[in-house]
């Protein structure tokens, strides 16, 4: 019997990872994409030219565009009905406490709705986009697939949300759902620096003098839109993957992005006390403004806790090496886009 053509659905296509997804993608022919509004549809096409000049936009208009949200049941469940990949990259990302059970609703629920549609059609593949937010700790070790996402009052929302939206896929598989997962750590690359992980790049803009004391993993989004096609190629199924680049402390990461854009450097250490306090304030103010931007309690905490990661279990089994944090850095500066 003649295999069925693959028919690529990006849930979330105007995010970092969701938009580059889409650029290998649509190299190769049509592709769907879904999002909430056409908004931000133009910073896609952006990223397309960015990449390529002369043939950006005629890839570019080899995408269908669905804007939908993942709550809406039936529209969902109809775009995937026409597809056999699934790439669920769609998230609400936020550290704001008043987006606590917003988070968890679009992330969770959403997700939920898509592994629900998919168990409607026995052809679909789908490979979801979490997070390393829902991995367990290892104090003074290595994290990895292994660790348990445990319960506490200092997970974020958006913590509670991926490991809830995790269980949804899990369930799904047990239900006979051909998918895979993939929790990427901090991803880097060319795009919006206003929204999202690249707020790295927005806060060190203009320079910085202080630094927190925590560290964390990076990731470049082209090795992770690399592994994601991979796993699905190989039809890889029932497993979930770590995706991280390299660890380092924030001071490292800091300095680094500040040289490479030619301003000052972290130098000096700001209490964790005095960030705290400081965080109170400027989230209430935010809010006050109807603003989500700027510190809040959660990013602050998490500026401060050391977490290295272990993707041993991906890195052996993808045929490629991923990019060093410079090469990323620079690729990120040299690509952003203004909304």
């Amino acid at each position: 019997m003649p295999s069925t053509p693959t028919r690529n659905l990006v849930l979330g296509g105007t995010g970092l990872i969701g938009s580059h997804l889409l650029y290998t993608l649509a190299q190769k022919g049509p592709v769907t994409a879904t999002a909430q509004s056409s908004k931000k549809h133009k910073n896609v096409q952006a990223l397309f030219t960015f990449y390529n000049p002369e043939q950006g936009n005629l890839w570019y208009r080899n995408i269908q565009w669905i804007d939908l949200d993942l709550l809406d049941f039936d529209g969902i469940s109809e775009a995937i009905g026409q597809a056999t990949h699934v790439y669920h990259c769609a998230a609400l990302v936020s550290f704001h406490r008043i987006d606590f059970y917003r988070c968890i609703e679009f992330n969770r629920k959403g997700t939920e709705n898509v592994v629900n549609a998919c168990l409607s059609y026995p052809q679909v593949q789908l490979c979801y986009v979490s997070s390393t937010a829902a991995l367990g700790r290892n104090p003074g070790g290595l994290i990895d697939e292994r660790c348990s996402w445990k319960a506490t009052d200092k997970n974020s929302g958006y913590s509670v949300a991926k490991f809830g939206a995790e269980k949804e896929v899990w369930r799904g598989i047990e239900e006979g759902l051909s998918a895979v997962i993939i929790n990427p750590c901090t991803v880097i690359g060319p795009g919006i620096w206003e929204s999202g992980s690249m707020e790295l790049f927005y806060a060190a803009r203009k320079g910085m003098l202080f630094y927190p004391n925590g560290g964390n993993a990076t990731v470049d989004v082209r090795d992770v839109v690399a592994c994601m096609m991979y796993l699905m190629e190989q039809g890889i199924r029932a497993q979930k993957f770590l995706c991280t680049g390299t660890n380092q402390d924030f001071r490292t990461l800091f300095t680094k992005i500040c040289q490479r854009l030619g301003k000052p450097v972290p130098r000096f250490y700001a209490p964790y006390w005095l960030a705290l306090s400081l965080s109170y304030l400027v989230e209430t103010w935010s809010l006050l403004r109807g603003k989500r931007r700027g510190m809040t309690i959660e990013s602050t905490r998490a500026a401060y806790a050391v977490r290295t990661y272990n993707s041993r279990k991906l890195k052996t089994l993808v045929p490629f090496e991923f990019c060093s944090l410079e090469d990323s850095i620079d690729h990120a500066i040299q690509g952003r886009i203004l909304p």
